[in-house]
């Protein structure tokens, strides 16, 4: 890191930076790092930096910056305080409070139930409320598709063959389970308001637990849509880390603020659809870990989807390895 790069980020703080711990989790490149200041305070650095074009990697700090700056009012409660921001050399500069250190995993049912209480009472604070006009209305249409796409040009193949010695297994189910799927997929494009703050990026590496509040950080992607489609998406990943199932924690979800439930099916076949969709393809240059977390969570996917449709056990996915 430039060490005038330092001497700003000291400067935008007003404190010297007595201590910096490399923060690791998810599978983004940003460099994070976790600051001891002079004056005993902490802070939490996040930035992007300058790569080249064949990298893969596309950096989205500037839609997250302006997520902390203007939506304060809706998701100061739940998100680190926003402390400043800088460029210096190619390198753009997020400075957050500090939430400390991952508290999941592993997901305990206590855990889990206390972050599925507190993810419903975010929602429902903003649940048919005004939200700013620049907020996306559609971005979870995105998940409206996959199914069809894979089905239309032939990929289902692919990922099928993540199951390898069972691939054929794999394939067989893929077939029968497949228009019931697309069924469900296409109702992402139908729910309809009310609508509510979502975050669209619910995982353990962007949440602390604290007591009975969960805190949400790494915001790019916010949006205005059904409550239904985040929640699912973080069922799921709380499932593919080893946690309690998705029924349990969307039924704790649900003590706090009640779901429609063909809009949960419709998310749910829309996100396993994304997945489906990600998990065979080859790595990206500079996110090492982002098939195997997408293979996980294909595997929770569509154990969960069996399950709720009335679909064959996929018993294959214990064949995909992680």
């Amino acid at each position: 890191m430039p060490r005038d790069l330092r001497a700003a980020v000291e400067a935008e703080l007003g404190v010297r930076v007595a201590r910096a711990v490399r923060a690791y989790g998810g599978y983004a490149p940003s460099a994070t790092f976790r600051l001891t200041l002079a004056n005993r305070k902490r802070a939490f650095f996040k930035a992007s930096y300058p790569v080249s074009e064949a990298s893969g990697v596309r950096w989205v700090v500037d839609r997250e910056e302006r997520v902390y700056r203007r939506l304060g009012p809706f998701i100061s409660r739940w998100a680190p305080r926003f402390l400043g921001s800088l460029r210096y050399g190619g390198w753009h500069v997020l400075l957050l409070e500090d939430l400390g250190p991952q508290t999941m995993p592993p997901w305990t049912i206590v855990k889990a139930r206390r972050a599925a209480r507190s993810y419903a009472r975010f929602h429902a604070t903003t649940l048919g409320k005004t939200l700013p006009r620049w907020l996306s209305r559609t971005q979870h249409h995105g998940f409206g598709v996959f199914w069809g796409r894979l089905a239309k040009s032939g990929e289902l193949r692919r990922t099928a063959t993540l199951a390898m010695r069972r691939a054929r297994e794999a394939e067989e189910w893929l077939d029968v389970a497949l228009p019931v799927l697309r069924e469900h997929e296409r109702g992402v494009l139908g729910i309809r308001p009310p609508f509510a703050l979502l975050h669209f990026d619910t995982r353990s590496d962007n949440v602390r637990l604290q007591g009975e509040r969960l805190r949400i950080f790494d915001w790019p992607f916010a949006s205005a849509g059904p409550a239904e489609f985040d929640v699912t998406a973080f069922c799921q990943a709380i499932a593919a880390e080893g946690g309690p199932s998705p029924e349990r924690v969307l039924a704790w979800y649900e003590q706090v603020l009640p779901l429609r439930a063909d809009a949960v099916g419709a998310s749910l076949a829309g996100i396993a659809g994304y997945f489906a969709d990600r998990a065979w393809r080859p790595p990206v240059r500079g996110l090492p870990r982002l098939r195997s977390i997408q293979r996980r969570q294909l595997k929770a996917c569509l154990g969960w989807a069996a399950r709720r449709f009335g679909l064959p056990d996929p018993g294959w996915v214990t064949a995909v390895p992680d």
